[in-house]
């Protein structure tokens, strides 16, 4: 599972003095723990593989989100950090659907549900419904604003 992999490679982390890697995944396997007690259940619980990754993109995206406010406000070596944290976070999220497979499936989507592109005000109105069809369609495995974008693209066009 997966909060054993990340606790055993955070083991392995602190017998080789990867602090950055110790400290990151101690704060991943500690989310878990506070995602237990949120649903009500006992710290000492494994928490299972799907609410697992939904606590790490939670992470992931808080990372981005730093890293964004760090730039803008000129503190390039706490961006650094962020960015770093978040690779290590992204080792243990699946595989993230690329744009091509989003546009794919978002064009079968359009077929299934006969939505056409055409003017803007019907675009906005239809895209919400595509847009749920498509995040549907990839549970989880697409993020949200990349699919919001590619729905926002073929409307349009």
């Amino acid at each position: 599972m997966l909060t054993q992999k990340i606790r055993s490679d955070m083991t392995a982390a602190m017998k080789a003095k990867d602090d950055l890697r110790v400290q990151t995944l101690r704060g991943a396997l500690a989310a878990f723990v506070n995602e237990l007690v949120a649903k009500g259940r006992k710290p000492t619980e494994e928490l299972a593989d799907n609410d697992a990754v939904t606590v790490l993109k939670r992470l992931a995206k808080q990372r981005k989100e730093a890293a964004e406010v760090y730039v803008k406000g000129g503190r390039a070596e706490l961006a650094e950090k962020e960015t770093k944290e978040l690779k290590l976070i992204e080792e243990y999220l699946p595989q993230m659907a690329s744009r091509e497979e989003i546009e794919k499936v978002a064009r079968v989507k359009m077929q299934e549900l006969g939505i056409v592109a055409g003017s803007p005000a019907e675009a906005s109105a239809k895209a919400g419904k595509l847009t749920g069809a498509v995040m549907k369609e990839f549970a989880g495995r697409a993020d949200g604003n990349d699919v919001k974008e590619v729905v926002q693209n073929l409307l349009s066009s």
